[in-house]
């Protein structure tokens, strides 16, 4: 059986969301309001069975990862994307967001990608993350601010598990919609489809399409013109948006003014969007804040200058999260960490050093199996 989605919507875009699901093949199988976002309504669905018509692969391998690059920068600075990313923002429908692609606690997508993540063979956390796929189900307000969760989801990043099903998971949900609404609207260019996955991503494609085709269709108007008066519609429709936080995110129709300025519309590799460079070093690379080494217990752990980074140093945190310690799990070994280990230590009744060794680590991690 496929799988099922769920996207949340303002109940005003709902036909029209509704109805870009169904173009691009997708099966809607029902629409209902949301008790806890009033004035929203969530879309359950299916994706296509086959991909075949106007499928994403009719771009180049490296053109695709260019332009899911450029919407990585947008939404977490990073041209890998943070996998690690947990994010609330105050005023944000989505509440509590996670992973490469920020996927959201309030469209259900969060529990659909946990889920499939705990489903997954080999994965590392699974066991830890499942006892909160009730909670992510309900979208329960704990998981907006419960550290333990959050630093769980930061380490998973670690796993290349994680990080295999968040890319499938993204391109089910985003990219692979996405690529497939541009082809049948006739945008052919890798830019062209970098427009539409953005805001397939950030929302309101329909209504925004519409406007911009009633001046001009892809077809009558040729795609390069037709994408430029739509990057100008959604700039001026983010600027003045009622939203404060849509408002500044004008910065991604500016981004991609600059490349129809550059006549960049092929994407050819290295490019350079907001500072970042997007090229086949950068895309290969081992994404940011995400680590696979060195191992528990090989080195010690303590303020140092540079400080210490690694895999060692975030189960390290994980592990002091568990017990109770309201420490960033970020992999990094900074003054925090410290003050908590010589806490621990306190009550462990060892010197107070701030130092984690091997028997000392060994000791931490088993506190969590």
């Amino acid at each position: 059986m496929s799988d099922v989605f769920s996207t949340t919507v303002p109940c005003a875009d709902c036909a029209e969301r509704r109805q870009d699901l169904e173009a691009t093949g997708h099966r809607v199988l029902e629409c209902r309001d949301d008790s806890t976002l009033p004035g929203y309504c969530t879309l359950r669905y299916t994706r296509p069975a086959a991909t075949a018509d106007g499928a994403p692969a009719a771009l180049a391998a490296t053109q695709g990862q260019a332009a899911r690059a450029i919407i990585n920068i947008f939404e977490t600075g990073e041209v890998r994307g943070d996998y690690s990313a947990v994010t609330l923002l105050p005023g944000d429908s989505g509440r509590l967001t996670y992973g490469r692609a920020q996927t959201t606690l309030g469209s259900g997508n969060l529990h659909l990608l946990i889920s499939r993540y705990c489903a997954t063979a080999g994965a590392r956390f699974g066991a830890r993350l499942r006892p909160w796929l009730q909670a992510l189900a309900m979208r329960s307000p704990a998981a907006d601010t419960d550290q333990k969760l959050h630093n769980l989801l930061r380490a998973s990043a670690d796993d290349p598990v994680m990080r295999d099903v968040q890319d499938a998971f993204f391109d089910e949900v985003y990219w692979e919609p996405a690529a497939r609404a541009a082809s049948r609207l006739g945008i052919r260019s890798p830019l062209g489809t970098a427009v539409v996955y953005d805001s397939w991503v950030h929302g309101s494609w329909a209504p925004l399409r519409d406007r911009t085709s009633a001046a001009g269709t892809v077809a009558s108007a040729g795609e390069h013109d037709w994408v430029r008066r739509y990057v100008r519609l959604r700039r001026e429709w983010l600027g003045t948006h009622a939203n404060a936080l849509l408002r500044t995110t004008v910065y991604r129709m500016d981004a991609f003014q600059r490349l129809i300025d550059l006549d960049a519309w092929g994407l050819q590799l290295p490019l350079v969007v907001r500072g970042h460079e997007i090229s086949l070093a950068t895309l290969s690379a081992l994404p940011p804040n995400c680590y696979d080494g060195p191992q528990p217990g090989s080195r010690p752990l303590g303020v140092q200058s540079p400080l210490q980074r690694g895999l060692d140093v975030r189960l390290v945190q994980l592990a002091l999260s568990d017990q109770g310690c309201d420490v960033r799990a970020d992999g990094i070994y900074g003054n925090a960490s410290s003050r908590f280990i010589r806490a621990f230590q306190r009550t462990s009744e060892l010197p107070e050093t701030g130092i984690a060794d091997a028997a000392l680590i060994q000791r931490l991690l088993a506190l969590g199996d």
